[in-house]
């Protein structure tokens, strides 16, 4: 009997190639059923999964309109939730960001990063308890906290409601990146994390944190170091899911978030075209 990646054969433009596939199957977990501890046998091949997880996340749809040629969505999402708990969709991006730099010649952990937030609009799936009003943008939902390296490769993702301060949501990154990320060393930010926040920085967490401001002049300015975080907002903003916040649970919208980001590397590390390069590391 075909298998159901077989069966359907690729699709949509979200599916994998043959050459993706071969780079995220190993990154994948181990099926319970091949473990010391044993398990159920897993139904659905794993491929199907990954294209479907990446089919919602491309084109916006919702879990349960999933096209019937793939896994029934219940599975798909029960998928999504044990990888979001059990951190295997952060470890993927580390691992092919890892890959990224090395072979562009860079310390596979970077030391510099650029940080920035954005606020969007979240739907009404968005719980009251994990949603709120972003006064000077005036956007009633969420708030993302990204940090890049210098060539634009996500490092982390916070997400949290939208009227919390900057300055807030700044401690909150910074002392995840020091845990996460302990080669990191200097932060290219905003005014955001300027004032009290460089010294507290630099005696509790030993980072250095350099300011960007914003130029006087009005219109458009291509902000120095900024500009790498803002395209790589972009960059995630072409998967559809992300233009709207729709996930319940604010670790949920960091994967999907994740998701949008391990597609753009593995086009990147397959050498499919279309996809935008980073120029700097």
């Amino acid at each position: 009997m075909a298998s159901p990646v077989t069966a359907r054969g690729r699709r949509y433009p979200s599916d994998t190639t043959r050459a993706e596939w071969r780079l995220l199957q190993p990154l994948l977990p181990t099926p319970a059923a091949q473990t010391s501890r044993g398990g159920r046998p897993e139904v659905h091949d794993r491929r199907a999964i990954v294209d479907a997880l990446r089919y919602v996340v491309d084109n916006g749809a919702k879990w349960r309109a999933l096209p019937a040629d793939f896994p029934p969505w219940r599975t798909v999402y029960g998928f999504f939730e044990r990888w979001t708990r059990a951190g295997i969709i952060g470890r993927i991006l580390d691992q092919l960001r890892q890959r990224i730099r090395t072979r562009r010649g860079y310390s596979p952990q970077a030391v510099a990063v650029i940080v920035d937030s954005q606020s969007v609009k979240a739907s009404e799936t968005v719980g009251r308890h994990s949603r709120g009003f972003d006064a000077g943008k005036r956007i009633n939902g969420r708030k993302r906290a990204l940090a890049v390296d210098l060539g634009g490769l996500p490092l982390l993702i916070l997400v949290t409601s939208a009227d919390r301060q900057d300055r807030d949501l700044a401690r909150d990154l910074l002392w995840r990146l020091r845990i996460t990320f302990p080669a990191v060393s200097i932060v290219w930010a905003d005014s955001a994390f300027g004032g009290g926040l460089v010294e507290w920085a630099k005696r509790f967490l030993n980072l250095t944190i350099k300011v960007v401001p914003r130029p006087k002049e009005s219109g458009f300015v291509v902000l120095p170091r900024r500009w790498v975080v803002e395209r790589t907002i972009s960059w995630l903003l072409r998967a559809r899911r992300n233009i709207r916040d729709h996930e319940r649970l604010p670790q949920n919208s960091e994967s999907v978030l994740n998701i949008a980001a391990i597609t753009l590397m593995t086009r990147r590390l397959t050498r499919r075209r279309g996809v935008p390069r980073p120029t700097a590391a």
